[in-house]
């Protein structure tokens, strides 16, 4: 485990390899520094994980150099792994280097084929550095890096107007939560005096008493940046806008990146949450509230990128539920499952949208059953696992765990368990809507390129990961088997469960199974569903937040900064630069080029310092 440090530092060369030497290179280097330093990554965290396990779980820490020290504060460069953070780390470097591979062949005719795989592995490594931190400085460090990533690659194709508002606008939203964060550290320092998660973790039970106002304050906090950065209510709006970057970024950036970030934070900081009932509450609430908000939008979305983007909306809804009742495990291990089956579908989504003519209107595809079956199957699969069928796909084992425990954990209730049941019924109707859209019906659009194996061998392992990932972690009444949760028990406890029961649980699997089959079957029979125009354009916008946000914080903004455009600080610079530009005029006037004008100024200037002292000679 002494070769951890590889693991974010080899993106990060590969990065800086092809900032410096792309031109050289051509395109097949970039390919390989590329997709290579993201592979050896993935290598050296599943040797590392091999010797995490072997070791007993023991956590592992590895100081690399001092960052900051000032009087009794020190903060370094240290790596820390536990089952939390290798269980990121896998899924970032695994599903990472699967996107990196099919990028090859997704961007190959792109001019900026090698700022694009720097900007990608650039992204990895900042990932990379959040979840491996030992304290949350370096954290942070590694959040604004995805942030900053997040900026370049949303707007990567800059030249059209529209792609750089949405990458500014993604930026500065997240903003909006980070800067909650950076308070919320702030305040950890001056009443722990430490940025060390260990530290924290430890000095929180004997600093404060459960529901103390500080260490809610401060996982209020952390929550808004976790809200921010996971596009969660009410901060969720720069998500769709995202998927103007290339298709890979937002298989990268939904999957296994920055979305889930907030997810990690929380986790992480489980005990602060845990002492903050209103707070850990507030996560459930905004959880399920999205979930639902999300779900209903992706069903009227035409664009097949948006349905995706507002799944995954949803499916991060679904991981807060789960961390706000205290199923801490569940929500890692729907991160998973969900981390397969989501880049499966956006990669798969890529695949039609450059098979056809870069098309992503789903009224104006159809019939591609048959003009691409490969896609076709693994499309389904991992439209399966999003849906949840039953017994057969990785999402049906995460969500299902989820949906049970909303409603049986010591902090959940039926009113969760109500809103989970029908969010997957919502999921299965737009994600069957979805297929059906795309892959039947008659052939809209023809088909004018095939992908080849550089992109559909990282869909293949992506179908298989999203068929059998679900087996890490069987329900109760599927065989006592809680391979997961074990492995997350150092880090994470085991969640608290009231009023359950072994028929209760199947009584919600069978709710849930039902009402996934009832949804395939009402959107088979009756598509399309007729909504009335004014619903539809309302829920298509995203129920109004992005018009409502314009006109409570924007405009008002904007005129308050045209009415404030000459203040008087504006003034006192003007005036400043005024006498400076003054004094150059004076100044420049003296340099005339002419010979005889400098002598006479070198003489005059003689005349007046012997004058000077002359008359300080005989006044003393």
């Amino acid at each position: 485990m002494n070769w951890m440090y590889l693991v974010p530092a080899m993106p990060f060369l590969g990065a800086l390899l092809l900032v410096l030497f792309s031109k050289k290179i051509g395109k097949t280097g970039v390919s390989l520094i590329g997709c290579g330093s993201v592979g050896i990554a993935a290598l050296v965290t599943i040797v590392a994980g091999l010797q995490f396990m072997n070791s007993g779980l023991q956590q592992f820490s590895l100081p690399l150099w001092n960052w900051l020290s000032v009087g009794n504060f020190n903060i370094g460069i240290t790596l820390h792994l536990d089952a939390l953070s290798l269980a990121f780390t896998f899924v970032i470097t695994f599903v990472g280097f699967l996107i990196h591979v099919y990028s090859t062949g997704y961007m190959a005719e792109d001019p900026d084929f090698a700022r694009f795989f720097a900007s990608m592995n650039l992204f990895v490594g900042a990932m990379l550095m959040l979840v491996l931190a030992d304290n949350l400085l370096l954290l942070y460090f590694g959040w604004e890096g995805v942030g900053l990533c997040s900026y370049l690659l949303i707007g990567f194709w800059y030249k059209d107007p529209a792609n750089g508002a949405a990458a500014r606008k993604a930026f500065i939203v997240t903003r909006v939560g980070d800067t909650a964060m950076a308070i919320a550290l702030f305040l950890l320092v001056q009443h722990t005096g430490s940025l060390q998660l260990t530290d924290i973790l430890a000095k929180a039970p004997t600093l404060w008493t459960t529901g103390d106002a500080t260490v809610v304050t401060i996982a209020f906090l952390l929550l808004g940046g976790a809200v921010g950065k996971s596009a969660q209510l009410p901060l969720q709006t720069w998500l769709p806008d995202a998927m103007a970057g290339p298709t890979p970024v937002s298989a990268l950036i939904h999957a296994a990146t920055m979305v889930t970030a907030g997810v990690y934070l929380i986790a992480r900081s489980h005990v602060l949450f845990t002492m903050a009932p209103a707070a850990q509450a507030t996560v459930a609430i905004v959880g399920a509230v999205t979930l639902i908000l999300a779900g209903c939008s992706a069903f009227v979305q035409t664009d097949i990128k948006r349905v995706l983007a507002y799944s995954t909306i949803s499916q991060i809804g679904y991981m807060f539920l789960a961390l706000g009742v205290g199923a801490w495990s569940a929500a890692i291990f729907h991160f998973i499952t969900h981390a397969f089956f989501k880049a499966l579908l956006f990669l798969g989504a890529g695949a039609v949208i450059v098979a056809l003519h870069h098309e992503q209107d789903m009224f104006k595809m159809g019939g591609l059953r048959k003009s691409l079956p490969g896609v076709f199957w693994i499309f389904l699969i991992g439209s399966a696992s999003l849906a949840a069928i039953p017994f057969v796909t990785a999402g049906f084992y995460s969500k299902d765990q989820i949906v049970w425990l909303a409603g049986a954990s010591a902090q959940g209730g039926a009113g969760y368990w109500i809103v989970a049941v029908m969010g997957a019924f919502i999921t299965a109707m737009y994600t069957t809507r979805m297929m059906l859209l795309v892959f039947y019906g008659k052939e809209k659009t023809h088909v004018h390129h095939r992908p080849g194996l550089n992109m559909m061998v990282p869909l293949y392992v992506l179908a298989v990961c999203s068929t059998l990932a679900g087996f890490m972690e069987l329900p109760h009444t599927l065989g006592h088997v809680t391979l997961l949760s074990d492995f997350l028990q150092p880090v994470l406890p085991a969640v608290v469960t009231e009023h359950a029961s072994t028929a209760l649980e199947w009584g919600s699997q069978g709710v849930a199974t039902l009402l996934c089959l009832a949804g395939i079957y009402i959107v088979w029979r009756v598509l399309p569903i007729p909504f009335p125009r004014e619903v539809k354009t309302f829920l298509k916008n995203g129920w109004g937040f992005d018009a409502a946000y314009n006109l409570l914080f924007v405009q008002p903004y904007v005129l308050l900064a045209r009415l404030n455009r000459k203040d008087v600080v504006d003034r006192l610079y003007v005036g400043l630069a005024a006498i400076t530009r003054y004094f150059h005029r004076m100044m420049s006037a003296t340099q005339s080029g002419i010979l005889r004008w400098y002598i006479m100024g070198i003489v005059m200037g003689a005349v007046v310092i012997l004058s000077v002292i002359i008359w300080r000679q005989y006044t003393v």
